[in-house]
């Protein structure tokens, strides 16, 4: 299928955001370069809490888009390169025939095909060379400053045979920006024997429209961690990340804590195809609701001899007049030795839990934030202390209820 024609395909589900309404091309100049620490107060404040740190203090290098263009681009590592995406396209012819819509087909959908056929691509290109471990993380934050846009993002990272990086992902609307779309597809490479983790923190408008599109692509001993946490969710948001574990020994875990507030509805799942040899995949789902609507969906995949696993669990604390939590683990078994297992549990707080609480001196608000933070973390291991931090916020909001 043609990328344009594409641009009318439906996605296989969320409804359709209706992008006409949207400003979707540039209408003002690139502004000029700033370094991170020329950012706003007000800015910097909200990527702060999204894990993005604008001193750059213990990160190996910063990338800032606003709205449609680039502002501010750091590199501290000689182990690293990166570009804004259309710069590496300039500069690379390979990463165009490698790499370059190869994870994520630009025809995949309307919204891909919408970055597709934008008429200069944005985003970022980061590469780790071979057999770097990166001591910082590289953290990049994707900012949406005004109203009424859709800001398309198309990002590619490429980790060299025994490479380590962990990347830290912001995306976020500027104080009082409520309504617009964020279209984005992140495109990772996983080299031999390489390890990236990705941490990714939304915090959106109460109006904002969101797709994000993902692939991952790993090789023999490769290893991916996928962390995404929303703490303020937007009004729409579906997502379905995959993963293709080739390698033989290359291994997937996707980790998604989300709260569902009043008035959201919030589409997540995740596809794991294990087809290298002794491959393994975990797909944890962790969900608060407080009268939004979640869908929580999984789906791995085995191929060959393999392990895997897929649990969905959620918390309702109010429901509303209409919110839910709906939770489909799956499992495709093609291969007489994959061994791969399922579990979903939705429920509530139990009162017997906070009373034990209070019993020790707890206020029950402060019992309830507590059990919260326990239901989210308690069997997710490996977190950065950006996404552990966002977990504790959002006990502290469910438990204490929205501002």
């Amino acid at each position: 299928m043609k990328v344009l024609d594409a641009r009318s395909t439906e996605a296989q589900s969320g409804p359709d955001l209706g992008l006409g309404q949207f400003l979707i091309e540039p209408d003002t100049p690139p502004p000029a370069m700033i370094s991170p620490e020329q950012v706003g107060r007000a800015d910097a404040e909200v990527m702060a809490s999204l894990g993005v740190h604008v001193t750059g203090e213990n990160r190996s290098g910063t990338y800032i888009l606003h709205d449609f263009h680039p502002l501010s681009l750091i590199v501290k590592s000689d182990q690293i390169e990166l570009l804004p995406i259309a710069e590496a396209l300039e500069k690379y012819d390979w990463l165009s025939e490698k790499y370059y819509w190869k994870a994520v087909p630009a025809d995949l959908d309307r919204y891909t095909a919408r970055i597709a056929s934008a008429t200069e691509p944005q985003g970022y290109f980061l590469r780790v060379e071979k057999g770097a471990k990166v001591p910082f993380p590289v953290q990049a934050v994707l900012y949406i400053a005004r109203g009424n846009i859709a800001q398309r993002v198309h990002n590619v990272v490429i980790l060299e045979e025994n490479a380590e990086l962990h990347l830290i992902t912001g995306c976020a609307t500027a104080p009082g920006v409520e309504i617009g779309a964020h279209l984005g597809v992140s495109e990772q490479y996983i080299g031999k024997n390489a390890r990236l983790t990705s941490t990714m923190v939304h915090n959106w408008g109460p109006k904002m429209m969101v797709r994000p599109r993902s692939g991952t692509i790993v090789e023999e001993g490769g290893t991916f961690v996928g962390n995404y946490c929303s703490l303020r969710p937007a009004r729409n948001v579906q997502s379905e990340p995959r993963a293709w574990l080739n390698g033989k020994g290359a291994s997937a875990k996707y980790t998604t804590v989300i709260l569902g507030s009043d008035g959201s509805t919030i589409d997540t799942g995740g596809e794991v195809y294990l087809n290298g040899e002794n491959t393994s995949a975990e797909l944890a789902h962790r969900a608060v609701c407080t009268g939004g609507r979640i869908y929580q969906r999984g789906l791995l995949i085995g191929n060959t001899p393999c392990r895997a696993h897929v649990d969905c669990a959620g918390m309702i604390l109010d429901a509303g007049e209409d919110g839910f939590i709906h939770s489909v683990p799956g499992l495709r078994a093609l291969h007489p030795e994959a061994r791969m297992s399922h579990e979903a549990s939705i429920g509530k707080i139990a009162p017997e839990q906070v009373a034990y609480l209070q019993s020790r001196g707890m206020e029950e608000r402060e019992a309830i934030s507590l059990i919260i933070r326990g239901f989210l973390g308690e069997e997710i291991v490996g977190l950065s202390p950006e996404l552990d931090a966002r977990i504790a916020e959002i006990a502290e909001i469910a438990g204490h209820g929205e501002e």
